[in-house]
């Protein structure tokens, strides 16, 4: 009885086996067909991607620069802005 117990264990572990072994492949293909290779969409994306993550690379140092420009230009509008405030203040105590 012992010896038939261990036979039927034996097969199950091995059906077992065979049956995971079976999916894990047909997993594998699913992925490869997906992104495995040059020709998938994901492959075509994650090219995509990279040309545009080249393409933009030198944006932070530009738009740091930038920042500061505009910031002087934010100031030097603030000392127009003052000055023809004045001007007008001045043209207004003329009238009167």
């Amino acid at each position: 009885m012992a010896v038939l117990l261990m036979i039927i264990t034996i097969l199950a572990v091995l059906l077992l086996v065979f049956v995971l072994v079976k999916y894990l492949n047909a997993i594998i293909d699913t992925l490869t067909s997906i992104g495995g290779n040059g020709k998938s969409y994901l492959a075509k994306l994650r090219l995509g991607l990279r040309a545009i993550e080249t393409e933009t690379g030198h944006l932070p140092t530009q738009v740091t620069q930038l920042n500061e420009t505009l910031t002087n230009i934010a100031n030097g509008l603030t000392v127009v802005d003052n000055e023809l405030e004045q001007s007008i203040n001045g043209a207004l105590k003329q009238d009167q």
